[in-house]
């Protein structure tokens, strides 16, 4: 796996190329493609050829690093993000994560488990989700009301 440095161009089969804007631990890096940042795997990475134009705006924004989730399902990526036990600042920071990894995998709808509770995880994921330019559309689960389903 080769190793990228910020301005590198790079390509992820599944999205296109993109600009590494920053090197992470745990041999991750912070990529911007098609105007999104996200946190990517280096062995999804190929380096991309360079580009012709020198007059590319190069935005830098920083995303939070993905949290320690409890996700079920293939190594491939998790249809599910359960975040019961967590807090509201751990559930930001494993939701972005979960959905930079579901985008990388090409899904087009994930599950956000949050449970029913005092309705303060629901309420951030609910207001995170609407931030998030990876998200066309999310709902609750009409069969469980401690489940989000959401559309990428």
């Amino acid at each position: 796996m080769p190793d990228f440095a910020p301005g590198d161009r790079v390509h992820i089969a599944s999205l296109g190329t993109g600009l590494v804007c920053e090197a992470r631990n745990g041999g991750r890096y912070l990529v911007e493609i098609k105007g999104r940042t996200m946190v990517v795997p280096g062995s999804q990475l190929k380096a991309a050829e360079p580009e012709r134009s020198m007059h590319r705006n190069r935005k830098k924004s920083a995303a939070p690093a993905p949290g320690r989730a409890h996700a079920d399902g293939a190594a491939s990526g998790s249809a599910s993000l359960d975040l019961h036990g967590m807090t509201v600042d751990d559930t930001i920071d494993a939701l972005d994560g979960f959905l930079n990894d579901a985008c990388l995998d090409g899904r087009h709808e994930v599950r956000v488990i949050h449970g029913r509770g005092s309705g303060r995880l629901k309420a951030a994921v609910h207001k995170r989700l609407g931030q998030h330019a990876s998200v066309r559309a999310f709902r609750l689960d009409p069969a469980n009301p401690g489940v989000t389903i959401v559309s990428l």
